[in-house]
C-alpha cells in the first residue's frame, strides 16, 4: 500500500504515538493492525467503529516560561546582558557584569528550583557506565566504541531537578513583557 502523502509528518507522528499506546492496552486493536501489516487489509472480523484518538497533551502556557524569564531579568538582568554587545568591553567589565548577572539568576534559581547531582561522585572520577544506562542522563562523549558497559572520566556530574515552582504570570498583565522599559522624570 503506497503512503498517505496527505498526512503532515507532525499528523503521522501523532498518529505513531496514539497507535503504539492502543496496541498495547487493546488486544482487539492489536490484532487488527497485524492483521492490517500481515497484508491483509481486512481483518478476520468486522472492526468495531474506530475510537477517537486521545487528545494530544495541552500545551505549556506560555506565560509561565515568560514569568520565570522576567524574574531572572528583574533579579539578575539576564536578559539585559544577553542582548548586550559584549565585544567591546574589557575583559574585567565583563567579569564584573557576569558577577551582578550570577547572584541576581542563581537567587531566582534556588527560589524555585531544588536541584542534584545526576551522578554522585566528584567531577575528575573514574566511573563505569552500566549497561542500559538512559542517554537522558547520561552523554558519552569522546571515542565511544562498543557496548556497555563503559569506563571513563566524569567530566560534568549532570544536574537533576528534583523539585520546581514555575511562577504564574500576574492576572492582567502582560505576559511578554519581560522588563518594562523605564523613564525617569
Amino acid at each position: 500500500m503506497p503512503p498517505d502523502s496527505s498526512l503532515s509528518v507532525a499528523a503521522r507522528l501523532w498518529l505513531a504515538f496514539a497507535c503504539f499506546w492502543r496496541v498495547l492496552l487493546d488486544g482487539s486493536f492489536a490484532e487488527r493492525v497485524r492483521a492490517v501489516t500481515a497484508g491483509s487489509d481486512r481483518p478476520t472480523s468486522e472492526p468495531p467503529p474506530p475510537p477517537e484518538l486521545p487528545a494530544a497533551p495541552p500545551e505549556p502556557p506560555a506565560d509561565r516560561g515568560l514569568a520565570l524569564l522576567s524574574l531572572l531579568q528583574r533579579e539578575g538582568r539576564l536578559v539585559d546582558f544577553l542582548e548586550q554587545d559584549i565585544v567591546g568591553f574589557s575583559d574585567a567589565d565583563v567579569g564584573a557584569a557576569a558577577r551582578v548577572v550570577h547572584d541576581g539568576c542563581r537567587k531566582v534559581l534556588r527560589g524555585h528550583a531544588k536541584l542534584a547531582p545526576v551522578r554522585p561522585e566528584e567531577e575528575g572520577t573514574r566511573v563505569t557506565v552500566a549497561n542500559g544506562f538512559s542517554p537522558s542522563e547520561i552523554r558519552l562523549t569522546g571515542n565511544v566504541q562498543g557496548a556497555a558497559p563503559f569506563t571513563g572520566t566524569l567530566r560534568h556530574r549532570g544536574w537533576r531537578a528534583t523539585d520546581f515552582r514555575v511562577p504564574t504570570a500576574v492576572q492582567g498583565s502582560d505576559p511578554s513583557v519581560l522588563a518594562p522599559a523605564e523613564v525617569e522624570l
